[in-house]
């Protein structure tokens, strides 16, 4: 099963919409995994129409109707792991230690807000966070992340660096 995770988009406070080589991967992707930070639902309406499937939570610059339609944490069963996405985690000391004590059954954490990528795993959780395809803060790239998921395995996890606009 292959990921695309997207977190921090911002549409269209950031920029007017994603990326072409987003918009791609949307198309090739079993499931887009969205992380929040959204800030408008024509983004959710967008990605709903051109993705085979989608798991997304709301963020904190998320307002009503994001929330309306989003679960703060969303969760599913694939490729025999335990998925969730979360925006926000807290500060990057004790992260680990605090999701795996947050979410004791799952697997696999997909979170956002900081717009930094990450990788790390504690204790039989994962986690990764994509940064931001379209916000890169202090980060020298925008960027996302693809992965398959395969057999309980996270496999072909790759950084996308998107080029400056």
């Amino acid at each position: 099963m292959r990921l695309l995770l997207l977190a921090d988009t911002h549409v269209p406070v950031r920029a007017r919409g994603l990326p072409t080589p987003v918009w791609e991967e949307v198309e090739r992707a079993d499931l887009v995994v969205h992380a929040g930070d959204w800030v408008v639902p024509e983004l959710l309406d967008q990605l709903l129409e051109r993705s085979s499937q989608l798991l997304g939570c709301y963020g904190n610059n998320d307002g009503a109707e994001l929330r309306r339609r989003l679960p703060e944490v969303a969760t599913a069963e694939l490729a025999g792991l335990r998925v969730g996405v979360v925006h926000e985690t807290g500060q990057k000391q004790g992260r680990e230690r605090r999701m795996r004590a947050a979410f004791p059954d799952l697997d696999l954490l997909v979170f956002g807000h900081s717009h930094i990528p990450w990788d790390s795993e504690y204790e039989g959780l994962r986690l990764l966070n994509p940064g931001s395809p379209t916000d890169r803060r202090r980060q020298p790239a925008c960027t996302y992340l693809t992965l398959r998921l395969q057999e309980g395995r996270v496999e072909d996890l790759v950084l996308h660096r998107l080029p400056r606009r």
